[in-house]
């Protein structure tokens, strides 16, 4: 159910970072930490992840205009050993 997505293929991390609700995401982080999630598992399943329209989290954040959504997720992401690659694949 954490990483479930919806009929678009987005899941709860892309929803909440696009309608800006920082709150739901401090939420699912939570979450995260008390699953005990590998780096690598969160990295692919919550900040790779794309939807059937090819978004991220990031992209669907930055498509809103949700700043500080970014921000929080820049937080949060920098303990997860995002590679070059990884975020090239962003854009």
């Amino acid at each position: 159910m954490y990483f479930s997505k919806d009929v678009v293929g987005q899941t709860a991390w892309h929803i909440a970072a696009g309608e800006g609700h920082i709150e739901v995401l401090e939420i699912l982080c939570d979450w995260a930490k008390q699953l005990q999630l590998k780096p690598d598992e969160l990295r692919k399943q919550v900040y790779l992840s794309k939807d059937e329209m090819g978004q991220t989290v990031w992209h669907v954040a930055a498509e809103a205009g949700h700043t500080e959504v970014l921000e929080k997720l820049w937080v949060w992401a920098k303990g997860l050993q995002l590679t070059p690659e990884d975020l090239r694949n962003q854009v």
